[in-house]
């Protein structure tokens, strides 16, 4: 089953990769990167310095104390924000 969710989530990057998330208080230790992908922003709003606005993508597995799973995370270049995009239980 896969869930989508829009909330944000702090990040604990590990030579720019995840290693880390935090989410609704819990802890979540990323196990295995599955995937990683780039894109562009949909609403193309320039970035500062005049870059191209880009989400990366992370598909990983992570787990907490009784929450194990795949997620899928988002980092947005412009904000430096992380989300949590997916759940698959």
């Amino acid at each position: 089953m896969v869930r989508h969710y829009g909330a944000q989530i702090t990040v604990v990057e590990d030579d720019g990769r995840p290693a880390r998330f935090t989410w609704n208080g819990r802890l979540y230790g990323v196990r295995r990167i599955i995937d990683h992908w780039v894109s562009l922003r949909m609403d193309w709003t320039p970035a500062p310095g005049g870059g191209v606005p880009e989400r990366w993508h992370w598909r990983v597995e992570a787990g907490a104390v009784r929450a194990q799973g795949v997620y899928e995370l988002r980092k947005d270049t412009t904000t430096g924000q992380w989300s949590l995009s997916r759940v698959w239980d």
